[in-house]
């Protein structure tokens, strides 16, 4: 899916309101089409031309940038642009439906 609101469309908070509605109905569309539910969304915003701002008012958090790679990169060949990474968790235990302690690994270590 790609979400893209145009800089001369006018509507205050329409891109907060647009990302609110799709994170409270995915998880349930999601169990119909797939038979089992989503925990966290994931986006990519091209820094070269976005800023990710919508991302931001919505509170999607930044996690990093991407390496320039896509998907398809199996040679380390293919240069795409450098992406800033959001995160998006759709339940609060995130970190154990999947598939973690919800712990990071600096606090789980012994001294």
């Amino acid at each position: 899916m790609r979400f893209l609101i145009l800089p001369w469309v006018k509507v205050p908070h329409l891109a907060s309101h647009i990302l609110g509605r799709v994170a409270r109905r995915i998880s349930s569309d999601w169990i119909k089409r797939y038979g089992h539910p989503i925990y966290m969304l994931e986006t990519f915003v091209e820094k070269e031309r976005f800023r990710g701002t919508s991302y931001q008012a919505a509170n999607w958090v930044y996690v990093g940038e991407s390496k320039g790679r896509s998907r398809n990169d199996r040679y380390r060949s293919l240069k795409v642009p450098i992406k800033d990474i959001y995160l998006y968790p759709l339940v609060k235990r995130f970190r154990n439906a999947l598939g973690g302690k919800g712990q990071s690994s600096s606090s789980t270590q012994k001294s």
